[in-house]
């Protein structure tokens, strides 16, 4: 089995788009995946209750197909920190309710397991716990998404750092290129996105396992293919 956890820098980085292109990755190549979403904020009221587009793209791109509520057990409707939303509704997040439903799943072994976090590494749960200290709790390496903007090479760098200081492997590391400044048609934009990207291959403890440029496709299937042609999977040595 291979499991990992994916954070990010920060809100926005592209965490739902690597994790559903790793999964459709390891689809492409034959592979059982699971793709978990433990708490998601932002949820739409359906029929079949709150659902969060995160949680729903990881879902389509688990086989076999999971349970929704097994994706995203803790699902709020407020776009807003999950702390936040959670005491919103009346609900106390904390790192054995997350944990306990994660570990069965876990000891599926499919191919490919991979968790998403929300926000970036120290999101916190409560006023004691992070949500970090879930792939402690798990025992999980971790996958970084690095939003390709101002800054990032700061907050990739602080992020490998905490990262390492909580005891966990940074398996690889990701760019997702978010900053609307930057084009690849641009030679001078060109220029300072590859002097990015080689500080940041310099400086991170990881392997890159791709760079995801702006793509042209909406849907979240389209999506997901779409980075899935950019990315490689991370060594499960």
């Amino acid at each position: 089995m291979s499991a990992y956890f994916v954070t990010g820098t920060d809100t926005d980085a592209g965490k739902t788009l690597i994790t559903s292109g790793l999964l459709a990755l390891a689809r492409r190549r034959g592979l059982t995946t699971l793709g978990l979403k433990p708490v998601a904020s932002g949820c739409e009221a359906t029929p079949e209750g709150l659902r969060n587009a995160d949680a729903l793209a990881l879902q389509a791109q688990s086989h076999p197909l999971p349970d929704y509520d097994a994706v995203n057990p803790f699902a709020f409707a407020p776009a807003i920190a999950p702390h936040l939303a959670a005491r919103r509704a009346d609900v106390m997040l904390a790192l054995d309710a997350l944990a306990d439903p994660a570990r069965p799943l876990l000891a599926e072994r499919r191919d490919l397991t991979l968790v998403e976090g929300a926000g970036g590494w120290r999101v916190p749960l409560n006023e004691r716990e992070n949500l970090s200290g879930l792939a402690v709790r798990l025992g999980l390496p971790v996958i970084l998404v690095v939003g390709l903007r101002l800054g990032c090479i700061s907050h990739a760098r602080l992020t490998a750092e905490a990262i390492r200081a909580d005891g966990l492997r940074l398996a690889g590391w990701v760019g997702n290129l978010v900053e609307p400044g930057l084009s690849f048609d641009a030679a001078a934009d060109d220029a300072l996105y590859q002097d990015n990207l080689a500080t940041l291959a310099r400086t991170l403890p990881a392997p890159c396992l791709g760079v995801i440029p702006r793509l042209a496709a909406d849907a979240p299937a389209a999506m997901a293919a779409a980075a899935a042609d950019h990315l490689e999977l991370p060594d499960a040595h």
